[in-house]
């Protein structure tokens, strides 16, 4: 067998990421030995994805009967709960560690909307779809996985965090080894040495799923591979006796075929299962095997995870009889459970800040951001706070760091790692609207987004758009330093728009065609990550024409040229259907005729919104107004509208237009289905609005006792491919209306 040719040739302390042995000062830090006589204990943890949450309710019923651990081998998720058991944490801490993990979240790479850079929040106010490709002059280009794993990393990093300077895994409270797979040569890795979370990682990489680690030149992945069930790398550990537990899947019967994946499954599932029955021979008389029973429970069902746990430890305590006999007096048992704890965090004064081997070309980066700590302490929430300041900003596939070097001296690596699939992103999306009166339009999107042009990071944006509404946009966004947020902007907007002319009884007499060019520049700063102030000037020129209806309709030619200020503040955690934060954007457009406009004018508008949530609820309330301060615009693109879906639901898209406008809407939704980890199994709400606004001609017609009511009632959801609507509105006038909308945000 592979596995066991392997391990004769393999070093069982096998190097990680060229990291140097831990200084024989610490031996220190080693377990003591056990009581003479006491035969020494091996916990052996099988791969098995949520299925592995069966681990810690076992390593919980060892604890409670006493039953002590004296090394630990783990593959995949056997590993990680292995891991973190090594690290010193109880089987209550494992289980809490477990039960606060947000596992949807976990398998999403990019960062909470909240936490992103604002430039990169704004990104989901169009119509793009979720996920990006990547593009190079090959073509387009795939990430190694469907999940990079930094969010699990960084869990697996705050867990870990009291032994976050130990490399030699022989001195964690448990000595601890990992399985993993090198993915070019399908040798078994043993992992002894290094960095744990590093190794845990790897360890858990399953194909396919999540992106293989690179480890002392090799690439890594799932151990279960090649060994789900490493029953002989515990027993090259030095033990007596063995504690496996087993959580593999079991094979599907003929009836459970629906699909060529399912077959591709099954296929996995053989190779998976033999090698473990391979393992499974190599048990002694006197070994413990427990195998709880999970049923046909999948990899992915994180949602189980608490009656997971209690299945594996009352699988545990079933098996009370054969393990009581390991059981340690309470008096060695207290003594055993104390040389395992680690109460704090090291106490690490950090001597240099250097970036990883695959991170040389962040050099400058490391040092802009990372440098001034050389000569402090380490601040793990500070550390975490700076590595988010970069992990926001959505261009990184890891944003990590480890300590290094010896017991002399101590430094941090930092891992910025580009996306392997970058730097050029394309993301494509669709825009459907449709109100079955007769107003339908549909848009076709794609924005090519080239990050990292410097090292200052540059990135250039190209908007197309092709259906109802043409849009050609492009911005070069420059930096101009890694420590102070401010840039500058050179933009370009060529756009038409098509603008219905509705009667008063709401029909459409006719359609026209705005276009508009436009050249800008624009200096600003950004606030954090919540925010962004901008100004600027522009030039550019514009037409309108007749699509639809009598041609005598006025048409013409205009100039644009003035100068811009703009505000946004966003804290929102979703731009679909959002459920706490505050989001607020407010403009100033000052065309005039001495920088080249047809006319002076001032527009000035703002929006606000606020959102809250309780349990599965979810309420936003918001507020837009705006005005042309003379009841004058120059572009008819500058003209506000009302009508559609959230904006007077019942009144026909854009059927009230002018130089004024306000409108205030509550909005109400219950989360009906709570999504899952397939492409199209996502969230789904059941809410309705309430709206109320107008739009003027002029500044004098303003009269707030005359406003529209509106309300709808909705389906909704948030699909790959973009917020979705299925929606009835209702206006007070007892006009109403239908809606097909996706794309739409609220």
């Amino acid at each position: 067998m592979l596995y066991c040719a392997a391990l004769s040739s393999i070093a069982t302390h096998a190097a990680v990421a060229g990291e140097p042995a831990q200084d024989p000062a610490a031996a220190a830090d080693a377990p003591p030995a056990q009581p003479p006589g006491r035969p020494r204990i091996g916990l052996v943890l099988s791969g098995g994805g949520a299925r592995g949450g069966a681990h810690v309710g076992v390593i919980r019923a060892l604890e409670q009967m006493q039953v002590p651990i004296d090394a630990v081998a783990g593959t995949s998720m056997g590993a990680v709960v292995g891991g973190l058991y090594a690290a010193g944490l109880t089987g209550e801490e494992i289980e809490r560690v477990f039960r606060e993990l947000d596992w949807q979240e976990m398998i999403r790479d990019r960062a909470p909307r909240r936490d992103l850079a604002y430039r990169r929040k704004q990104d989901d106010r169009n119509i793009l779809a979720r996920g990006t490709l990547g593009v190079s002059a090959q073509g387009i280009e795939l990430p190694l996985g469907l999940v990079q794993g930094q969010k699990i990393s960084q869990a697996l990093r705050k867990a870990t965090a009291r032994v976050a300077d130990v490399q030699d895994f022989d001195r964690l409270p448990t000595p601890f080894r990992a399985l993993a797979t090198d993915l070019e040569t399908g040798e078994p890795i043993v992992l002894g040495q290094g960095d744990l979370v590093t190794v845990l990682r790897a360890s858990m990489s399953a194909p396919g799923v999540l992106t293989p680690v690179e480890v002392d030149g090799r690439l890594l992945v799932d151990g279960g591979l090649v060994d789900n069930l490493p029953v002989e790398l515990a027993q090259s550990m030095g033990v007596d006796r063995l504690i496996v537990v087993d959580v593999s899947f079991p094979l599907a019967t003929r009836g459970e075929f629906g699909s060529a994946f399912d077959i591709t499954n099954q296929m996995i599932g053989i190779m998976v299962r033999r090698g473990t029955l391979d393992s499974k021979e190599h048990l002694e008389a006197d070994d413990v095997l427990i195998e709880p029973e999970l049923g046909p429970m999948t990899a992915l069902e994180f949602a189980r995870m608490a009656q997971v746990m209690e299945i594996g430890r009352n699988a545990a305590l079933a098996e009370r009889d054969e393990l009581g006999r390991l059981a340690l007096a309470d008096a060695d048992y207290q003594q055993y459970a104390q040389a395992r704890i680690r109460a704090a965090e090291p106490s690490v004064r950090i001597a240099f800040v250097r970036p990883s081997e695959r991170s040389g070309a962040e050099a400058r980066r490391v040092d802009a951001v990372f440098g001034d700590l050389v000569g402090r302490k380490l601040d793990s929430p500070e550390l975490q706070r700076r590595l988010d300041t970069q992990y926001r900003l959505d261009q990184f596939e890891s944003v990590d760091y480890r300590v290094i070097g010896s017991e002399r001296e101590r430094g941090i690596e930092i891992d910025l790692r580009r996306k392997s699939w970058g730097p050029s992103f394309l993301r494509l999306g669709v825009g459907v609207e449709n109100d079955y009166e007769g107003g339908a339009t549909a848009n076709a999107a794609a924005r090519l987004w080239i990050s990292g042009l410097n090292w200052l990071d540059a990135e250039w944006t190209f908007d197309g758009q092709i259906g109802e509404e043409p849009l050609f946009r492009t911005e070069f966004y420059q930096p101009l330093s890694l420590r102070v947020p401010v840039f500058i902007a050179p933009a370009f907007r060529y756009e038409m728009q098509s603008r219905p002319l509705v009667t008063d009884e709401g029909q459409r007499i006719a359609r026209y065609r705005v276009r508009d060019t436009e050249f800008s520049l624009a200096v600003g700063a950004e606030l954090e990550n919540w925010g962004e102030v901008r100004a600027g000037l522009r030039r550019g020129d514009g037409s309108t024409r007749i699509l639809v209806g009598d041609p005598a309709l006025p048409t013409g030619d205009y100039d644009l040229g003035g100068a811009f200020v703009e505000f946004g503040y966003d804290r929102l955690d979703s731009a679909s259907f959002p459920r706490q934060g505050q989001a607020f954007r407010a403009s100033w457009l000052a065309d005039r005729e001495a920088l080249g406009a047809t006319r002076n004018a001032d527009v000035v508008e703002a929006s606000w919104q606020l959102a809250r949530s309780l349990d599965r609820y979810g309420f936003v309330w918001s507020m837009d107004a705006g005005s042309a301060l003379d009841d004058t615009v120059v572009s008819p693109q500058e003209l506000f509208t009302l009508g559609g879906l959230f904006d007077i639901s019942g009144l026909a898209p854009d059927a009230l237009s002018g130089t004024q406008y306000g409108i205030a809407r509550g909005i109400a939704y219950r989360r009906i289905s709570r999504g899952g980890t397939g492409f199209f199994e996502f969230p789904a709400y059941l809410g309705f609005s309430v709206e109320a606004g107008n739009v003027w001609q002029t500044r004098d017609d303003v009269d707030w006792g005359d406003l529209h009511a509106g309300g709808s009632l909705f389906l909704g959801a948030e699909s790959p491919f973009g917020p979705l609507y299925l929606a009835a509105g209702l206006a007070s006038g007892g006009e109403t209306a239908f809606y097909l909308y996706l794309g739409k945000t609220f």
